[in-house]
């Protein structure tokens, strides 16, 4: 919800971390003021974008000054309920699920991780960065017991609504879903799918891209 009780696009959401990256460039680099246009040539984005967006959720910048790079950070954090913490779960510990716990950054933006879960036992016993790999089985009574915020699903899409179900009827609010599957879940729940071959087809899409309008300007020309 932007200002004035407006639905902020998902457009905009999206590319709030980004801006929020940049401007922790920024202040690593202790540039303290910054305009759009500048803003826009570091980040390949027209400053008018940047105006329309951020005027999404009020107005940060002044004319003849530009933005408080410090004020827009924390803001923008602000905005992505980045000051507050959220306890996280993974279920499923192969590669994806390992390399996810492992890391680190996710923990110093507020996802705490509490547990991973596996069927595989020879998974199960073992930890990642101090925190123990449990049985599946155990998910329902773990998260009765426990408040968690977000489930992170890496596991095959076979049984991803059983444990989608799992973890909505036992009050987890959002999933973040790398099962490369969709989900149904009641309509308060948060889903974020990510479909990681989408990224390495769209870089094969670019990389063929000349050649396919080629082809097409030939078949024009033919007709």
């Amino acid at each position: 919800m932007g200002r004035n009780g407006n639905i902020v696009s998902m457009a905009v959401v999206r590319r709030l971390p980004r801006y929020q990256r940049y401007l922790s460039e920024l202040l690593k680099n202790d540039i303290r003021r910054i305009s759009s246009r500048e803003l826009s040539e570091r980040m390949g984005v027209t400053a008018s974008q940047i105006r329309q967006d951020l005027n999404c959720f009020g107005g940060f910048g002044q004319q003849g000054y530009g933005y408080n790079v410090e004020d827009l950070y924390n803001a923008i954090t602000a905005i992505l309920g980045l000051d507050k913490s959220y306890n996280t779960i993974i279920v499923g510990a192969g590669n994806l699920g390992q390399a996810i716990a492992g890391y680190t950054n996710f923990e110093k933006s507020g996802f705490t991780l509490r547990a991973l879960f596996d069927v595989n036992p020879k998974l199960i016993g073992l930890s990642i960065r101090d925190i123990e790999i449990l049985d599946v089985d155990s998910l329902p009574d773990f998260l009765h017991e426990n408040k968690v915020d977000i489930g992170i699903m890496c596991i095959p899409r076979r049984t991803a609504q059983q444990v989608a179900d799992i973890l909505t009827d036992n009050g987890v609010r959002a999933i973040w879903n790398f099962s490369m599957t969709d989900l149904n879940v009641p309509d308060n729940i948060i889903v974020e799918s990510v479909h990681l071959s989408d990224s390495l087809y769209t870089i094969s899409y670019r990389l063929n891209e000349d050649e396919l309008f080629k082809k097409i300007e030939k078949e024009r020309h033919r007709n």
